[in-house]
Formats: C-alpha cells, sequence, structure tokens
C-alpha cells in the first residue's frame, strides 16, 4: 500500500477541524482552530484559522507525504469564485508545508459523504437552519430549502424556537395556563413563570422579549423543546412531529417517491440519538421503506475520503471509505 497521506478539513462558523489519515486509515494527525467560514468571520481570519487546523494535523510527519486534500465549508460556491479568498486559502495551505492540489466541497457533500459512500443519495441537515440536498455521482444537485429564517429553513432549530414561542402566546390568549414548555420559555424570556392578572401583559412582554434580539436567538429554544418532549410534555411532542414532516417534506422536493438511494442526516438536531432525529428517521421510513437512513458522522475525514478518491492507487472508493471514514450509525 502507498505511503500517501490525505488531509481532510471540515470549516464551520464556531470550528475548524482537520485530519491526515493514510490510505489504511491510520490517522497520523488532527487539528482544531476557530471558526473559518470567510462568509461568517472574513477571508484573512478564515484563513488564520484554516492555517491553524492544518499546521496541528501535519505537526507529527513530513507534509511533502500529503498527496491530495479537501475542504468542506457552507458557502464553498462563493469561496471557489472569489479570487482573493481562494488565493488566502492557498497561502495557508502553502503556508502549513503543503504542496498538492486541494479541493473545496460543500459543507452538505461532506456531510453526505460522512455518511455513506453510495454515490447517489440525498442528504438532510437541520442545526439553526434546515436544507436538503440530492446527490448524484458525489456531486451535489438538487437543493431544497436552506431559504434562512424569514423564508424558510422548516423543521430547523430556529423553526422549532419560533413555533414554541408562538404556541406560548395562544395559550396566553385564550387563557390557557401554560404546559411545561410554555412555563420555561416565560422563565428564559422574564425571569419568571408567573402570568400577569391581565394576559396580555405577560404576551406584550414576551413579544418585547424575543423582538429585542436578533431573530436567530429563537434557535436557542429549540434544545427545550426537544428536553420538554422527552419529558412527556405532549405540546413539545407535537412540535417534533410537525418539524419532522417539514423536514421530510422538504427532502421530498427533490427526492422522487420510492427512492432506494441512502438518506443521510446530517446536523445537531438529527445526530447523536435525538428525538427529532428518530422522528425524521420513522417518517422517512414510510415514505421510502427501501432507502437505507444513516446519519453523518466525521466531516474531516470524509473530506479526506473525498481527497483519496482522486489518488490512482484508490481503485475501491467505497471499500476505502469504510477505513476512512468509520461508520456513524
Amino acid at each position: 500500500m502507498s505511503d500517501a497521506v490525505v488531509v481532510g478539513l471540515d470549516v464551520g462558523g464556531t470550528s475548524t477541524r482537520a485530519v491526515a489519515l493514510t490510505l489504511t486509515g491510520e490517522r497520523l494527525g488532527t487539528g482544531r482552530a476557530g471558526g473559518g467560514n470567510p462568509t461568517s468571520h472574513g477571508v484573512e481570519r478564515a484563513a488564520a484559522e484554516l492555517l491553524t487546523a492544518l499546521r496541528g494535523a501535519v505537526r507529527g510527519f513530513d507534509p511533502a507525504r500529503v498527496r491530495a486534500g479537501a475542504v468542506g465549508l457552507a458557502g464553498a460556491g462563493r469561496l471557489r469564485a472569489d479570487p482573493a479568498g481562494r488565493a488566502a486559502f492557498d497561502q495557508a495551505w502553502s503556508d502549513a508545508g503543503l504542496r498538492c492540489p486541494y479541493t473545496v466541497h460543500s459543507d452538505a457533500l461532506v456531510g453526505y459523504a460522512s455518511g455513506t459512500a453510495a454515490p447517489d443519495g440525498t442528504i438532510l441537515i437541520a442545526g439553526t437552519g434546515a436544507i436538503a440536498a440530492q446527490v448524484r455521482d458525489l456531486r451535489l444537485d438538487r437543493v431544497a430549502d436552506g431559504h434562512g429564517w424569514l423564508l424558510g429553513d422548516a423543521g430547523s432549530g430556529f423553526w422549532l424556537g419560533r413555533e414554541a414561542v408562538r404556541a406560548l402566546l395562544a395559550d396566553l390568549d385564550t387563557g390557557t395556563a401554560p404546559g411545561p414548555l410554555g412555563r420555561r420559555l416565560l422563565a428564559e424570556l422574564l425571569g419568571t413563570t408567573e402570568v400577569a392578572a391581565r394576559p396580555r401583559d405577560t404576551v406584550d412582554a414576551v413579544v418585547q422579549a424575543v423582538t429585542r434580539q436578533p431573530p436567530v436567538q429563537l434557535a436557542r429554544f429549540a434544545p427545550p423543546v426537544v428536553d420538554e418532549a422527552v419529558a412527556g410534555d405532549p405540546g413539545a411532542a407535537e412540535l417534533l412531529h410537525r418539524a419532522a414532516a417539514h423536514l421530510v417534506t422538504s427532502a421530498g422536493r427533490i427526492r422522487a417517491d420510492g427512492a432506494t438511494t441512502p438518506l443521510v442526516l446530517g446536523g445537531g438536531l438529527l445526530t447523536g440519538g435525538t428525538p427529532l432525529g428518530a422522528a425524521v428517521k420513522a417518517e422517512a421510513g414510510r415514505r421510502w421503506p427501501g432507502a437505507p437512513v444513516h446519519s453523518a458522522g466525521d466531516g474531516a475525514a470524509a473530506a479526506a475520503w473525498l481527497a483519496a478518491r482522486s489518488l490512482p492507487e484508490v481503485t475501491d472508493p467505497a471499500a476505502r471509505h469504510a477505513l476512512l471514514v468509520p461508520s456513524a450509525d
């Protein structure tokens, strides 16, 4: 087997992770740095974080052994179309001692590859936002939702938080005593679970507390929705059921009825054994009963696998996937 090494990076808004792997799956080094997405943090900071993560990954061996690399990040197309941004990333790559080529992929494609080696399938991601993407021959094809908090992201963390507050307001309007989730939201927003003698006063206070903050802050109420659903709050459980239906509907915009290709679930709300992930799996199983459903795994390792596929000695990429990207399921 070749002594070639591949490097993969998973670049996010809050952290950047890098890994260096041999083609037999040996992990030679890892690196971690702060958020490295140029859209969120600017090109200079993003490139600096990329360099920090890369140096950590290649610290223990000669970087000349690296034969190929790949970077996964949101807004990959914008980076590829930005000469200044790509030049900054090129410089970071060079400063880390790497002389091989590297490719830039969408985080959706890398997330898909972290769950399966199948060339065709779908990835459904739900975190603060939500998006579905169709993959054909390991390239992004069609995309659904990802329209942002104002126009879409149905079933996302933002959506859950907004719907939870709306349900609380509906209870207050009708004079219904808030349930466990509603009381938790009142405590978070107003510092008390007490409803004013005139409920409209509490409604106004809730509305003001929410509108004083950036809209995306509503996503912080997604974990309480999940917690209270697990604890048995029927209102919270209904929100999770509705979120799962929205997410599967989004995937269905780009995924044919009866499809048997894999469906990969990614994002913090759908991975790690979450209740919403379980609900989406059940909903997807009813809509696509013949399709395997996988969880996304290590994005940096998946990026490294995508890089490895370009090497001539990798004659069976699917088999090599099992070595470089251990199953998340």
